[in-house]
């Protein structure tokens, strides 16, 4: 864990955050009184960034690698629901905002480089800048739909369908993605993901 202005590789991430989807448009002056509350993390491939069911929650951009936001039950049956890779960002901000403990994890799908800082940090930030904040919320709410069309996919359509439309939305992520991450997200077993592409239904 490192600050900005301390870290080796201080320029390549400054470039990295400038092109963060939420952080794009901000001024020289809103980055320069971000930076230094941002701290550098690199992670280990199934690490946790955040655990479900915690109250201390963090703002995380993410710089390299792939993350993905996951639900799980009492029988530690898994549900991925979303995946998010450089450029992007992940946040539990609704949940902070009601004041309930995390709905989910997010876990490291390959080794990643995040930056991040406490969510009332964040919050207290974009409460300054009511720019960023709409930018942010924006995004938040385009998370929260993208996860509600994605479930109501694995209900209406089938294998094929489904892996068609991951492929159609995402094919940026189809040859980074370890197949059995693939496959969970969709509600398939890795054998079957398998087989479709070799009969060429996919």
């Amino acid at each position: 864990m490192s600050s900005i202005e301390q870290h080796p590789e201080r320029n390549v991430i400054r470039v990295q955050l400038a092109h963060n989807v939420v952080l794009k448009g901000m001024t020289a002056g809103q980055m320069a009184e971000l930076e230094p509350l941002l701290v550098v993390v690199d992670c280990q491939k199934g690490e946790a960034l955040l655990n479900q069911g915690v109250h201390e929650m963090e703002q995380y951009f993410i710089l390299e690698g792939i993350l993905k936001r996951v639900v799980s039950n009492r029988e530690a049956k898994e549900m991925i629901l979303r995946f998010a890779d450089e450029g992007q960002m992940e946040t539990s901000y609704a949940a902070w905002r009601l004041g309930t403990s995390a709905p989910y994890s997010i876990v490291c799908v390959t080794k990643a480089r995040v930056a991040k800082l406490p969510l009332r940090e964040w919050v207290a930030f974009i409460e300054r800048h009511p720019g960023v904040k709409q930018t942010f919320e924006y995004e938040v709410m385009h998370h929260m739909s993208d996860i509600m069309a994605h479930t109501i996919t694995l209900h209406l359509l089938d294998a094929p369908g489904r892996v068609k439309r991951f492929l159609r939305k995402h094919p940026e992520l189809e040859e980074r993605l370890p197949k059995k991450e693939l496959a969970s997200y969709l509600n398939l077993s890795a054998e079957t993901l398998s087989r479709l592409k070799s009969r060429g239904k996919i």
